[in-house]
């Protein structure tokens, strides 16, 4: 397993901008399979993006297609999410999670962070 640690989350306006990073331990990292979750009070947890290993697969939510874009640095041993155009509606608890060699659509993740508290006010 990995551990990881979100950073850069925030209260921001709505129509602006944030960008997550998820700091991951572990020699293996390379062959993780990323993912961003979310969490809004009252609401189930739902998935927002994931990366592939190879940083060539990303698969992204219909709700944040087109405004949030994952990238991942492997050298640098982090994941980011990039949030533009922000809404009120995606104030949420921002959770990163790592599964070995899984493929991007996967919905089960074995490694969680304990996540950045995003708000966007309207």
């Amino acid at each position: 397993q990995v551990q990881l640690v979100e950073s850069g989350g925030g209260l921001v306006q709505a129509g602006g901008s944030l960008r997550l990073s998820c700091a991951i331990s572990g020699r293996t990292f390379s062959v993780y399979t990323v993912a961003w979750f979310r969490q809004a009070p009252g609401k189930e947890r739902e998935f927002v993006a994931a990366i592939s290993w190879s940083g060539s697969n990303t698969y992204y939510a219909d709700s944040v297609k087109g405004r949030f874009t994952i990238s991942r640095d492997n050298a640098k041993i982090t994941v980011y999410l990039q949030m533009n155009s922000l809404k009120p509606e995606d104030t949420a608890v921002y959770s990163c999670a790592a599964k070995r060699l899984a493929p991007v659509t996967a919905t089960l993740y074995d490694s969680w962070g304990q996540g950045t508290q995003v708000t966007v006010s309207s």
